[in-house]
């Protein structure tokens, strides 16, 4: 093993594995949200122009459809990982499906190919994502604040590939050709798997090489195996029924996203009472799985807020917000780098901040920090429903009030989302690692999927609505925001000491 995959616990340093990952991760980014930041522009924009001419709600509903699939994907993909490949044989092969999705998107031709390519890309990034901050979690076995700054510091490199892709791929897509920004992301895609291929071997030793399963008996293998058969059999069960009774529509966009909201729901709670009450777990394992049920609801309100920035926020951009800057028309994607812009100024500071607090004994406990998380994001919404005001009245916002909202989005985004990934890695039982870190992007693909079906309500005629819009996320935010900081304690409790 490499003295650099080995730092101790006691030291600051990070081990040089940490950075392969982030360039890894930074290119897979890359090509993701330079993509997204582009994709329902292109689905609603006008045929003359190159676009698809679909309406807001259909091509909102696919818009929530691709991307609640990318995090989707992340639980087959975990499962993979843990019983079949590895995560580096899954993140290997992952990426390369999603540059072939990416090339796939940069061939100009009809709606049939077009999907494939979404389809494709959605694959392989559910192979590459959860297995991929899995073994950033397996680098620091002692925990505690060294693994929480880690995730922080894997989480700029996610947001540096958000800023480049959104700056590139969103001035190519808008102001070049939609098809050129597509061909960029297979470009970066491409470039983060030549770093993970030269580097990985080298600094990530024996890391994710071999399935977790390998490590269990065979007799625990046998028993999850049937039991895992049993709840997909079950889940099939009721969705056939759901279908039957008309619970489910798919013969439209809408209601094919509606449908996979139903679906996603099932999977979780499904997934999360067969680990409790078939998974071989012990008194406190159970609790500590309890509590990543918790913060799985925590997380997909919290997505379902903020991952509006791809959807309503990118409409209200596009259409509501003064866009003019020195007489150049600045492509409206681009506030979509607030975000990550703010996460690159602020990541380390938290990390620090963080470090610091816990040397003195007072650091914020996760479901504190997840808490002030959804307060922070309704801030955030709080401003837009003022932003709103001034649009129905037909006069173009300032882009100060995205501005702030991004602002808000984004701290709240680090006291959540950082801690969420190293929370999962901490709590969840080591046999299920990946399959739970399937459940984290899970929860994800639920907020995506509803932040789609919001902005269906994003249309010309729907302009005096958009204060009650935006407001009902802050009722949301907030109430639940609220409820989880009151439940810090218990909840705390049963995490079991882990830190």
């Amino acid at each position: 093993m490499e003295a650099t995959a080995t730092t101790p616990a006691t030291s600051n340093k990070h081990p040089t594995g940490l950075y392969v990952l982030f360039f890894t991760e930074m290119w897979e980014r890359f090509s993701y949200y330079g993509m997204r930041a582009i994709l329902l522009l292109f689905l609603i924009a006008n045929i003359g122009t190159g676009g698809m001419g679909l309406t807001e709600a259909e091509g909102a509903a696919i818009y929530g459809l691709y991307t609640a699939s990318v995090y989707l994907l992340s639980l087959p993909g975990g499962w993979i990982a843990d019983n079949i490949l590895g995560q580096r044989k899954s993140i290997w092969f992952g990426g390369l499906i999603i540059m072939l999705g990416h090339i796939i998107l940069a061939i100009p031709s009809g709606s049939t190919l077009f999907y494939l390519g979404l389809c494709t890309v959605a694959v392989g990034t559910g192979l590459l994502k959860p297995n991929i901050s899995a073994i950033v979690g397996e680098l620091y076995p002692e925990g505690g604040a060294r693994r929480d700054a880690a995730f922080n510091i894997f989480y700029m490199g996610i947001n540096l590939g958000s800023f480049l892709g959104i700056t590139i791929v969103g001035y190519l897509g808008q102001k070049v050709g939609w098809h050129y920004g597509f061909g960029a992301a297979a470009v970066g895609m491409g470039l983060g798997m030549i770093i993970f291929r030269i580097y990985g071997q080298k600094y990530l030793s024996n890391y994710g090489n071999e399935p977790k399963k390998a490590e269990t008996t065979e007799a625990k293998s046998k028993t999850g195996s049937r039991s895992l058969i049993g709840f997909l059999v079950g889940l099939a069960a009721v969705l056939v029924v759901l279908q039957l009774t008309g619970t489910i529509d798919l013969t439209t966009a809408q209601g094919l996203a509606r449908g996979m909201g139903t679906i996603i729901s099932l999977v979780a709670v499904s997934y999360f009472v067969y680990i409790l009450l078939a998974g071989g777990l012990d008194a406190t394992e159970k609790k500590r799985v309890a509590v990543l049920f918790v913060f799985f609801l925590a997380a997909a309100l919290f997505w379902a807020g903020f991952e509006q920035q791809g959807s309503s926020l990118q409409i209200f951009a596009d259409r509501y917000t003064d866009l003019n800057l020195f007489g150049w028309q600045i492509p409206s994607s681009w506030f979509q780098n607030f975000n990550p812009a703010f996460i690159l100024i602020f990541s380390p500071i938290l990390a620090s901040l963080w470090i610091g607090l816990a040397n003195r004994n007072r650091n914020p406990s996760t479901p504190t920090k997840f808490g002030l998380g959804l307060v922070l994001l309704g801030g955030g919404y709080l401003i837009m429903v003022f932003a709103a005001m001034i649009a129905r009245t037909g006069e173009l916002t300032s882009p100060l009030w995205l501005t702030f909202t991004y602002l808000f989005h984004t701290l709240g985004e680090l006291c959540l989302s950082p801690v969420g990934l190293s929370a999962f890695t901490k709590l969840a039982p080591r046999r299920y690692v990946s399959q739970l870190m399937g459940i984290w992007f899970v929860g994800a693909s639920l907020g995506n999927l509803i932040a789609g079906l919001f902005a269906g309500g994003f249309d010309e005629e729907n302009v005096q609505q958009m204060p009650d819009l935006f407001m009902s996320v802050v009722y949301f935010s907030f109430g639940f925001g609220i409820l989880i900081l009151i439940l810090s304690l218990p909840l705390k409790r049963w995490m079991g000491g882990v830190k």
